[in-house]
């Protein structure tokens, strides 16, 4: 008997299972594409990876949260899918193997498949309902019935060549035997199995293409409202930044972070592409004596202000890169919400906390006195002279100074709600981090890099450092255990911006270390103490080790 049929006792051969792995790959596939074009005609956030990346987000605990960030960075988003969809290659080869010898079970697992895939679209923050299961579903059903289709080629039977025929004495049946006497084989369609698979293989390569390209145009309307978005001048403009903000040392972070270098840390797999033209956004709540609705419009014709802030993530580690500075414009937050009726808790208002709701679900809970204070917290619609990039909340998202972004800087807002911190926990509040947190004092060296081998003799060293809404009063570094250092500082924009230092080193032969640490405008120093980042952001002195030659 061939090993590729079935052994003696009537199991499938390493071939077909083999064939039977292969069918389950192409059922994934088919599954994913037929997915894709369906969300293509719905919206890409209702894209099975999408919405059952989005409940894993969700899911995860903070501190392993904490961890994608600290070591993948920005990529940690490609990495959740690249995960998802490995899984899914793996499970999907494990049904094919199982669907050899049962068929129905097999399908059946496709089908379960979809199933998370449309639990997780009905219970994300941002569902519009049933259509959001609408991919899942069609993509289950089409994987399980290519699955269904394909293993029941490797079990057709095929009339088996040249068998002999035998009559059982006892009870004069006739049974059909291979030449050497063996039952004869039960035979598959070979020629109807490649056929059956090589056309899935090419129709899912079409329909995964064409729902790919219906998904990247999806946000024409977004993108052509951007375009058409004109910036008035600000009746509050900033002032020039002077040059001695800005030190010339070859390494060191720019004042004015490029937008395309801005750090991007959120939970959103596909970025919301908004079209301008239909936003609203809805101001209501405790103490809102008069509810009111904006338009992109409506608030490009108010007075707008312009200003040079610095914005940290709370998920910076010490020495990390998610920091940077940004000329925004917008509205100033206090004037709308004192039109609205608004009040800050010391002045008798009712509500103590802001939460600001995103396009996408997400919710940020701010304090209101913080945000009544005086302070330059603002509805920014542009970023260093241009719209808002999607990427970064077109086209309106919350800017304060001073406080990190998962308590302040909601990025494609759409909802402000006035309520009270006693009986509302926002996203991250609920998932173990701060209802508080003012951004802590903090110093990072730029230059030179870690593990750098630098010539012995004049060496700069320089960084920046942050304290926003405070300010930075003065910065030292200390060579290993040497005594510290004042460096010299670059001018001070405003304290809500960071500020550039450097520290000429006279370099010596052999392995150093250097360490930087910052002092605020309260006379506050920079702690030792290394704290992880949750629940209020990291602490601690940065250090880099160099060696010299």
């Amino acid at each position: 008997m061939r090993d590729e049929e079935k052994d003696q006792r009537g199991r499938p051969g390493l071939p077909r299972l083999a064939l039977g792995a292969l069918s389950g790959a192409l059922a994934g596939f088919a599954a994913l594409a037929s997915a894709e074009l369906v969300a293509a005609a719905v919206r890409p956030q209702s894209s099975p990876v999408v919405v059952v990346g989005g409940a894993s987000i969700d899911a995860t605990p903070a501190p392993i949260k904490d961890w994608a960030i600290r070591h993948f960075g920005t990529d940690d988003k490609l990495v959740l899918q690249l995960g998802i969809l490995a899984v899914l290659a793996v499970s999907a080869l494990a049904l094919g193997v199982l669907a050899v010898r049962f068929r129905r079970v097999g399908a059946a697992g496709i089908l379960l498949f979809g199933a998370v895939g449309t639990a997780a679209a009905l219970n994300r923050p941002d569902s519009i309902g049933i259509a959001d299961a609408l991919p899942s579903v069609a993509g289950a059903v089409a994987g399980a019935l290519l699955l269904y289709g394909l293993v029941g080629r490797l079990t057709a039977p095929a009339r088996p060549t040249a068998p002999t025929r035998s009559t059982t004495p006892e009870s004069g049946a006739v049974s059909e035997e291979a030449a050497d006497g063996s039952p004869a084989p039960e035979a598959w369609d070979r020629r109807g199995f490649v056929l059956a698979a090589a056309s899935a293989a090419a129709a899912s390569a079409v329909v995964g293409t064409v729902g790919r390209s219906l998904n990247g145009t999806s946000g024409r309307d977004a993108v052509a409202s951007r375009d058409k978005v004109v910036l008035p001048l600000p009746g509050s403009p900033a002032r020039p930044v002077p040059k001695r903000a800005g030190l010339r040392v070859a390494g060191i972070s720019p004042f004015v972070t490029p937008n395309q270098d801005f750090y991007r840390v959120d939970t959103a797999l596909v970025v919301p592409k908004v079209d301008a033209t239909g936003w609203r956004m809805r101001v209501h709540g405790k103490g809102v004596r008069r509810p009111a609705t904006y338009s992109v419009d409506d608030l490009l014709r108010r007075e707008l202000i312009e200003r040079d802030i610095t914005l940290t993530c709370v998920s910076n580690e010490v020495g990390g890169p998610y920091v940077g500075n940004a000329r925004w414009i917008g509205v100033r937050l206090a004037d709308l919400l004192a039109e609205c009726g608004v009040k800050p808790p010391s002045r008798g208002g009712r509500a103590d906390q802001l939460v600001a709701r995103s396009v996408d679900g997400m919710t940020i809970g701010s304090p209101v006195e913080d945000l009544m204070d005086g302070r330059d917290a603002m509805l920014a619609l542009g970023m260093n002279g241009e719209p808002l990039p999607f990427e970064h909340g077109f086209p309106v998202r919350m800017v304060v100074p001073g406080l990190y972004g998962f308590v302040s800087a909601c990025k494609w807002i759409e909802d402000i709600e006035l309520t009270t911190f006693d009986s509302y926990d926002p996203y991250w509040v609920k998932r173990g981090w701060a209802r508080r947190a003012p951004i802590k004092t903090e110093s990072r060296i730029d230059t030179p890099k870690p593990f750098a081998r630098p010539k012995a003799g004049p060496v700069m060293v320089a960084g920046v450092a942050w304290a926003q809404h405070r300010g930075v009063d003065k910065v030292e570094v200390r060579v290993d255990d040497g005594p510290w250092q004042e460096a010299h500082l670059a001018a001070e924009y405003t304290r809500d911006t960071w500020r550039q230092w450097s520290f000429p080193w006279q370099a010596t032969s052999g392995g150093h270390t250097l360490t930087v640490r910052a002092t605020d405008r309260t006379g506050t120093v920079q702690t030792e103490e290394r704290t992880r980042t949750i629940p209020d952001g990291a602490s601690g002195w940065h250090s880099v080790v160099v060696t010299v030659d």
